[in-house]
């Protein structure tokens, strides 16, 4: 996956970065293209953010090891994905949106029906229950930031993760596994009401 990168590269280059033969880094680049990632153009394959990740996700449904697949992605990848998926489901989508007094940063901001959904992506190999706790209770803080900042807000604190292989709450804010965050946006107002929602007052 070190070869994803987004805009072109060449199955040279390619070659090069992975250390496999001209004829595999074809095989492989091809391969993404037929699975619809990624496209080819005059000889050259490009990516687009999320891509990385979507082909570590096709990686651990198909029995790799998260922490083989892990040291290939950083947070980049999930942010990209995230994002991606909330604009393919008709959101408005800003990424690395910054609140200032107190200076605070959103990964990724979702805005639908008038209901803005705020996304920490965590990209960590190993945590506790304390750990995600704490995480839960900056985004928490994060969102009240959010709605006080932006008129007639109602908004909704969420976490990203890449382990974990169900949806979880702590506190009702959602922790949610990549690979569920379509599915979970899917289903998203019909679950409303179990879930933390901020607003003004």
């Amino acid at each position: 996956m070190a070869g994803i990168i987004t805009g072109g590269i060449s199955v040279q280059d390619f070659a090069a970065v992975t250390k496999t033969s001209l004829a595999d880094s074809a095989v492989i680049l091809d391969g993404l293209v037929k699975n619809q990632t990624g496209t080819k153009e005059k000889g050259s394959y490009y990516f687009k953010d999320g891509d990385r990740l979507e082909i570590a996700i096709s990686l651990l449904e198909g029995g790799a090891l998260i922490d083989d697949v892990s040291v290939a992605l950083d947070w980049r990848d999930f942010e990209g994905l995230a994002a991606r998926v909330l604009a393919e489901k008709n959101f408005a989508v800003i990424k690395n949106m910054m609140l200032k007094k107190p200076r605070m940063e959103i990964d990724v901001v979702g805005i639908r029906l008038g209901i803005a959904i705020l996304i920490d992506c965590k990209h960590w190999k190993r945590y506790s229950v304390s750990a995600l706790s704490a995480t839960v209770k900056k985004q928490i803080e994060r969102t009240k930031q959010y709605v006080a900042k932006t008129p007639g807000a109602i908004a909704v604190p969420v976490i990203v993760t890449l382990y974990r292989d169900r949806v979880d709450f702590i506190d009702n804010v959602p922790i949610v596994p990549i690979f569920q965050f379509a599915s979970f946006i899917d289903e998203f107002y019909g679950n409303l009401d179990q879930m933390r929602t901020i607003r003004k007052g």
